[in-house]
């Protein structure tokens, strides 16, 4: 059986003989183009972009020199064809790596990068921030000095760093605790969400999607069912919980501050991460754009939360404020809905 890319080539098997063949490469978003609107859309999102080849990163391409020193230490990155290379330097020595990988797609807030040392891979102690336009440290490394060049060059990754990391930011590059990025696709791709899509494909071919089924035409899921989905990247309520992650530094984590919020109703629909965001589409910026999911509890009645006495637009800029992370040159807005006052302490 041929391997389908645009389309199904070749005889189709089996689908229990589909089952048990060897884990497949991605399957492509333009396979699924065709049936799903979905899939033309998703491929132009930062999610998609997640994380990018070295030779196809815009920001590498568009700055083929980046450069910023940090305490004694120098840092630089340089284009040379269609790789980079990460230099520091304490003035008396010098280390050159490779760029293995780039974190962060380049539209998104930034891109840290994965180094490559004698077979092991390495976080970058700076990184690129859209906000500056340039390097600054990596968000989490302010909090220790380097020793040496190898420490100022980045942080060894650990095997749990490479699970998440690669686990969230690509397509299979993990099968259990295994690595597996000689398999990977950058990005989240319609698989990273949607598993088992070639039995589905080969279910459509053989002309009995039942075999295949999705959830068209199902109810939607409830919001602590998202939440948990969600939360494998975006970090969960219970995750955050037991790490005992407090202030300002939870604001990222969407699902955790979207659960503290009075009105989350983990039964309701209504409240979940995919009544205001499709997956599908770049998320908007304009708080504007939310005005109707705010509504659809809050247009007052009896079916409805009640109506705001403020204001009828703009919910957003109210009742989820935009907080500055420090360190991440950012500000994120603040899932956990309230009626937020000026100067009042961060919220848990």
């Amino acid at each position: 059986m041929k391997r389908w890319g645009g389309q199904v080539l070749g005889l189709l098997l089996p689908l229990t003989a589909l089952a048990q063949a060897d884990p497949p490469r991605t399957v492509s978003p333009s396979t699924c183009a065709p049936c799903h609107w979905q899939a033309r859309t998703q491929p132009h999102t930062s999610m998609a972009h997640a994380l990018e080849a070295v030779a196809d990163s815009k920001v590498l391409i568009e700055h083929p020199v980046l450069a910023t020193t940090q305490g004694t230490y120098a840092y630089r990155i340089e284009r040379k064809g269609d790789q980079s290379v990460y230099t520091v330097s304490d003035g008396k020595g010098r280390l050159a790596l490779a760029i293995k990988w780039v974190m962060g797609a380049s539209s998104a807030i930034g891109q840290t990068y994965v180094l490559e040392k004698d077979g092991e891979l390495y976080e970058s102690r700076v990184s690129y921030f859209s906000e500056l336009k340039g390097l600054a440290p990596t968000l989490g490394s302010e909090a220790t000095a380097p020793h040496d060049l190898d420490e100022a060059a980045g942080r060894r990754m650990g095997i749990d760093d490479k699970l998440r990391c690669f686990g969230c930011h690509a397509t299979n590059a993990a099968s259990g605790r295994q690595l597996t990025l000689e398999k990977l696709t950058p990005g989240v791709q319609c698989e990273r969400c949607h598993p088992s899509l070639e039995t589905h494909l080969a279910a459509v071919m053989l002309d009995r999607p039942e075999l295949g089924a999705d959830r068209d035409g199902k109810p939607a899921l409830p919001a602590d069912q998202v939440s948990t989905f969600c939360g494998q990247c975006h970090r969960t309520w219970e995750e955050i919980s037991l790490q005992g992650l407090v202030g300002v530094g939870n604001v990222r984590f969407q699902p955790y501050r979207l659960a503290g919020s009075k009105c989350y109703d983990p039964d309701d629909a209504r409240i979940s991460c995919l009544a205001c965001h499709d997956p599908h589409r770049e998320v908007t910026t304009r708080a504007e754009d939310y005005d109707p999911k705010c509504q659809a509890c809050h247009a007052g009645g009896k079916q409805g939360a009640k109506a705001c006495p403020a204001a009828t637009k703009a919910c957003a800029t109210c009742h989820m404020p935009k907080i500055e992370l420090p360190g991440a040159h950012h500000k994120f807005s603040d899932h956990r809905i309230r009626i937020a006052r000026a100067q009042e302490k961060y919220p848990g």
